[in-house]
């Protein structure tokens, strides 16, 4: 080779030396691996704790070399077949010239950690794969600030995840819709504890609904619990007309009303009354039912029903107008008249359909509470009043016009007759030239014309 010094031969042979060269072919040998065009293939492994973990160490382009298997303290696992680490966690499942397997059952957080596979080749040929632990949350709880809540209350409630790895995320639900809660993480050496808390205004329309703290996490599915809400409110007061049905009511026909009441609790005191005015004599109330038997103008006006239970009191108005007998327009909206008790109550219930009479005062309008679940809306006697009142009107007017119509035309007739009789122009001949006669028949003798022209007298009349 070029620049090294080389050996000389026997003298006078003139052949470069052999064995100089021969040596140094062996020395490059030598340093050239065994493994070499070898390549090692693992993977990082995910599991579960308390899950089997799969180790695969697997050689390309294989040349019969020693596999091994070292855990992260670089203890060896297996060698070959061969397991020189006491712990019969650790299972072979699969061992050729060409790959490694073995499996960890029952891991746990303390068996995370890079895991090497090692191949003996010149030099050694080496790669590790990592093996990481997730731990699902424990105990899943939900703490609820009260059991029973009032209507209109703002309410705590706190979901927590424990000794999850990695923290979880809490999400909450209300029924079907999703809420925003607030989540603290705390963490205990490799384990996170995960604290969500949800400030929910409840109402009467949130009795009965569950409210749900659900769990996203790698180590598990479909992980929740669930508490349902319990909320107490006033009662939901309605009334409602047996008889007449939807028809007018008129002087001498009977009146029944019947009120209901839904609260939680329960309504326990439920009462009838008359609004600014104290009730008929003749009125029967039984329990929930009002009674009038025969109907008069003295019983026009608002009749309230009451019921109360331990949140508070709630009602609903009949506004009663008496038709007379002869009253056959049947109204568009018929007695019944609600409103919510407060203007908080807005929420709970639409008022795009109550009635609210036109004459009525502003202080008299009639309240009771609404809600979402339902709404009693009740016709207004009072339109059926203001169209009776209509139709009688347009029939007085139209006869008062056909009257004056009718009068005005015989008076016309009459003066017309009268003023023919009285008016005309009148010639006649039969006294001209007798203003001097001695009598009558000198009188008729001196006429101008005489008996001759008596023919031509004529007389007219106009």
């Amino acid at each position: 080779m070029a620049g090294r010094a080389q050996p000389s031969g026997p003298a006078g042979s003139g052949a470069p030396g052999l064995l100089p060269l021969l040596l140094l072919l062996l020395s490059a040998a030598a340093i050239i691996p065994r493994g070499d065009g070898q390549n090692l293939v693992t993977e990082d492994v995910t599991v579960v704790e308390g899950d089997v973990a799969t180790i695969s160490c697997r050689v390309k382009n294989s040349d019969d070399s020693v596999i091994q298997l070292l855990n992260p303290n670089r203890q060896t696992i297996y060698f070959r077949d061969f397991r020189p680490l006491k712990d019969s966690r650790f299972q072979l499942v699969n061992f050729s010239n060409s790959e490694l397997r073995v499996s960890l059952t029952n891991v746990s957080v303390s068996d995370e950690g890079r895991y090497f596979c090692q191949l003996y080749t010149d030099p050694p040929q080496e790669i590790y794969t990592t093996i990481t632990v997730l731990v699902p949350p424990r105990n899943l709880v939900i703490d609820i600030e009260k059991e029973t809540a009032v209507e209109g209350e703002e309410i705590e409630l706190n979901c927590t995840a424990m000794a999850s790895r990695p923290a979880t995320t809490i999400r909450w639900f209300k029924g079907n819709k999703e809420l925003t809660g607030k989540s603290e993480v705390e963490r205990w050496s490799d384990m996170y504890t995960v604290t969500s808390q949800l400030l929910l205004k409840v109402g009467r329309e949130d009795d009965g609904v569950p409210v749900i703290c659900l769990v996203d996490h790698p180590a598990v599915k479909d992980l929740q619990t669930q508490r349902y809400l319990e909320v107490m409110y006033k009662p939901q007061v309605r009334v409602s007309q047996n008889y007449p049905l939807q028809g007018l009511t008129r002087e001498g026909e009977p009146l029944e009303l019947t009120c209901t009441a839904f609260g939680k609790p329960q309504p326990t005191d439920m009462r009838w009354l008359r609004v600014d005015d104290e009730m008929p004599q003749h009125v029967v109330v039984s329990g929930s039912n009002l009674l009038i038997s025969n109907l008069n103008k003295t019983d026009n006006g608002t009749y309230r029903c009451e019921a109360s239970n331990a949140v508070g009191k709630s009602h609903a108005d009949y506004m009663l107008f008496v038709y007379d007998t002869t009253a056959t327009t049947e109204p568009a909206v018929h007695g019944f008249t609600q409103l919510p008790n407060s203007a908080e109550e807005l929420d709970y219930g639409d008022l795009s359909g109550t009635s609210v009479p036109p004459t009525a005062p502003t202080e008299a309008l009639p309240t009771v509470q609404l809600s979402n679940a339902s709404l009693a809306f009740r016709p207004d006697s009072r339109a059926g009043e203001e169209g009776a009142i209509r139709s009688v009107d347009h029939a007085v007017v139209g006869g008062v016009v056909a009257v004056v119509v009718f009068a005005m035309l015989c008076l016309l007739i009459i003066l017309g007759r009268y003023f023919a009789r009285h008016k005309g122009t009148y010639f006649t001949h039969e006294a001209k030239g007798a203003d001097d006669a001695a009598d009558a028949d000198t009188a008729i003798i001196n006429a101008e014309g005489g008996q001759n022209n008596s023919e031509e007298k004529k007389e007219y009349f106009i």
